[in-house]
């Protein structure tokens, strides 16, 4: 009962929650890597490189390209989380 009943419908919320873990973890770690109180300094991250590029704002693709980076990623992983969960939905499969 527990494999019939149980964890297909547990299976689906499980997932959409590591989905949106995983991308809230991408932004927080840009976040606190933009503010300077992420990892260390050295450490080439794509929060680290948007706020290198707060210092010639003439090179603008310095900022577009890891924020698109970022973006993707996190839609990414959103969608994958959103695909996963339809495709294991016992409610959908009937």
């Amino acid at each position: 009962m527990i494999l019939r009943h149980a964890i297909p419908n547990a299976l689906s919320p499980v997932l959409i929650t590591v989905a949106f873990g995983i991308a809230a973890a991408i932004l927080i770690e840009s976040t606190l890597s933009f503010l300077g109180i992420g990892v260390s300094a050295d450490t080439v991250t794509w929060g680290s490189l948007l706020a290198a590029a707060r210092q010639s704002p003439s090179a603008w693709w310095l900022a577009i390209l890891p924020g698109t980076a970022i973006f993707v990623t996190v839609t990414i992983f959103n969608l994958i989380g959103e695909g996963l969960t339809d495709a294991l939905d016992p409610k959908l499969k009937r």
